[in-house]
């Protein structure tokens, strides 16, 4: 049973119509079919700013008055397919931070999956139709920024967890980094058609994480990473202090 199937039998209200606390199947067929008209709407105006409630009902054959037994108006289907993502998102991402390094290395050395990740994109893969048009470029802009901070939040435990003391001063800017990276390579790879296995993909986005400079290219940059943000941090430190200006 999906998600979205269990949230209905779970929630007495439909955005706002009461009905039957019992699985409502015609209910969720509806909030189906708005949704996968809001996506086909975004992408034929392009703009989900110009999406308008009669462009949606049209395109899902249901009418006003049953689009507003769900829905406030476009804003609000919009809020309930963000939030619903966001809940479905977070314990996925939860199950890849609690990948401990050994975990992690023995999976890249066996050229096989980080545990968790491949359910990270399979959900994207099943819901790409409204996730593809919402992350798009003329989709909502926040969007994405709701995902990275939910990611941060989730794993921000964990990451410090180990984490090297000469670094914390830089542990914000690495846990930005390193979210921003994940998620804008994913949201690329969702936008474009999602041509790549989720194998393949994951991999790449794995691999993204470990490249050197220069390593691409045949000639790989070594670094001495521990003394380098070391460095970074006193300055830092010293920045603070106010001796540096």
């Amino acid at each position: 049973m999906s998600n979205m199937i269990r949230r209905v039998q779970n929630n007495s209200e439909c955005e706002g119509t009461t009905f039957l606390k019992t699985l409502d199947r015609r209910c969720l067929r509806t909030r189906l079919a708005l949704q996968d008209a809001l996506a086909q709407e975004i992408h034929a105006t392009g703009d989900l700013a110009r999406v308008t409630v009669t462009g949606v009902t049209e395109r899902a054959n249901v009418t006003r008055r049953t689009f507003y037994s769900h829905y406030k108006d476009i804003p609000a289907l919009v809020r309930c397919i963000e939030d619903e993502t966001i809940e479905d998102l977070a314990p996925l991402a939860q199950r890849v931070s609690q990948v401990t390094l050994p975990q992690l290395e023995e999976a890249i050395h066996s050229f096989e999956p980080s545990p968790g990740a491949t359910d990270v994109l399979a959900y994207f893969r099943e819901h790409g139709n409204i996730l593809s048009a919402l992350l798009g470029k003329g989709g909502d802009p926040a969007f994405v920024e709701r995902i990275k901070d939910m990611v941060s939040e989730v794993v921000q435990t964990r990451a410090l967890d180990g984490f090297s003391t000469v670094a914390l001063a830089a542990f914000d800017y690495y846990l930005t980094f390193v979210v921003s990276a994940e998620v804008g390579v994913l949201v690329r790879w969702l936008t474009t058609g999602m041509k790549e296995s989720d194998y393949a993909m994951v991999c790449i986005m794995t691999a993204m994480l470990f490249i050197r400079p220069g390593d691409l290219y045949g000639r790989p940059i070594e670094l001495d990473i521990p003394s380098l943000v070391s460095a970074a941090a006193t300055q830092m430190e010293e920045n603070d202090n106010g001796t540096i200006r």
